[in-house]
């Protein structure tokens, strides 16, 4: 059994062009090519007046590695491109792969036995152990497809989002949110920060 934290990976590259991108469409419908705004300041200035619509020509793709549970409210946005791994077709011969929650205290590694201190935490564990041993069973006789049903909320899944600006806004707005589930929250915060790192003007006010 192997133990891992959860992350995300920006597949885009985020640069100058496309608030270029954006300036462009979005002075189409003033007609106001001529502008001496620069990029930056005519995103912002329309951000402000609340013309989104213009942010939905530019996208980022992200990669994240989280567990089923997260992946399940992650595709509930529908402005998106999801291409999630298949537990129908990929089969877990060698180890199956967890994710520990945060408010799990156990380390990332590969398992094949542990004694665990913290009785929720003993519990967890035993769980994901139990059901990665009987799935390994189920395997001689079932299919991946078949035998993924025993399989707990806790699988590593990984997880392509492709989605427009807009509608990033939208997903990080709800997901940073104190309210959100806390293993959506750890991997949307720090995904919210660097993209105000590199791209602050789209993002900087959420």
């Amino acid at each position: 059994m192997k133990l891992i934290k959860p992350s995300f990976e920006l597949l885009t590259s985020l640069n100058s062009s496309i608030l270029k991108s954006i300036e462009r469409a979005g002075r189409i419908c003033y007609q106001s090519e001529s502008g001496t705004d620069t990029s930056e300041s005519f995103c912002k200035k329309i951000i402000s007046r609340g013309h989104e619509s213009v942010l939905e020509h530019e996208s980022i793709s992200v990669k994240f590695i989280i567990d089923r549970g997260v992946s399940h409210e992650l595709v509930r946005h529908r402005l998106c491109a999801f291409s999630q791994e298949s537990t129908r077709y990929c089969s877990y011969k060698n180890h199956v792969t967890f994710i520990i929650p945060p408010w799990v205290s156990i380390p990332a590694g590969i398992y094949k036995n542990g004694h665990v201190v913290n009785i929720e935490d003993a519990l967890w564990f035993d769980s994901c152990m139990t059901a990665e041993y009987n799935y390994h069973l189920l395997l001689q006789k079932w299919t991946p497809q078949q035998a993924r049903s025993i399989l707990p909320n806790s699988l590593k899944t990984e997880i392509i989002v492709t989605a427009n600006l807009r509608e990033w806004r939208h997903i990080l707005r709800l997901r940073t949110a104190q309210t959100a589930h806390p293993q959506m929250r750890e991997v949307m915060c720090p995904l919210l920060e660097t993209l105000k790192k590199q791209i602050p003007v789209i993002f900087e006010d959420i």
